[in-house]
């Protein structure tokens, strides 16, 4: 487990802001007894409190899994891509969310992108191609995406258009549970 060097840094946070923009300093900018930080593991990044990372330098590297919270991977080409296990922290503090209504969260779950007959509601001045999370009406989140279209370009479009582009969804847990592990 090591730091983050400052390509890896750069490519972890331009994500994260994508979805968590400007509170993006709250997972850096925390209390000095609340500390945390991001590791990097066999190509995984980490996000951990201080006091954890103490207590793992006692675990032999090869016998380390995990620790913390699993924020995504780097691919073998260095692209940084965000994982459903981060999906607690996106929601925390995402800039930008889109509700789904009740026929649309099992769509959703099952990897299919949301159309605009299941959109709830969206926040307003959401721009195109920008990070969003995904909750069900009664704010659970379900999963994270990207827009397709702007909040202004989603009121004129038909009932079967998409609205966000599906990346990650709970449901990932269960359909990918034999490659898991």
């Amino acid at each position: 487990m090591r730091p983050l060097t400052e390509e890896e840094t750069k490519a972890v946070f331009e994500k994260l802001a994508n979805y968590i923009g400007k509170n993006l300093v709250h997972l850096i900018d925390r209390d000095e007894d609340d500390a945390y930080c991001f590791r990097l593991n066999r190509d995984r990044v980490y996000y951990l409190p201080l006091n954890m990372l103490h207590h793992a330098t006692s675990i032999a590297r090869p016998n380390l899994v995990s620790i913390g919270t699993c924020f995504g991977k780097f691919s073998k080409t260095g692209k940084f891509k965000l994982g459903i296990t981060s999906l607690d922290w996106l929601a925390k503090y995402a800039k930008y969310k889109v509700w789904v209504k009740q026929p649309g969260e099992l769509p959703f779950l099952y990897g299919n992108h949301v159309v605009k007959a299941h959109l709830g509601r969206i926040t307003e001045d959401t721009p195109e191609h920008q990070g969003v999370v995904v909750y069900n009406m009664s704010d659970v989140p379900l999963g994270f995406g990207v827009t397709a279209r702007s909040t202004l370009d989603t009121r004129k479009l038909d009932p079967s258009g998409i609205i966000v582009f599906h990346q990650a969804d709970v449901g990932e847990f269960l359909r990918d549970e034999e490659t898991m592990f």
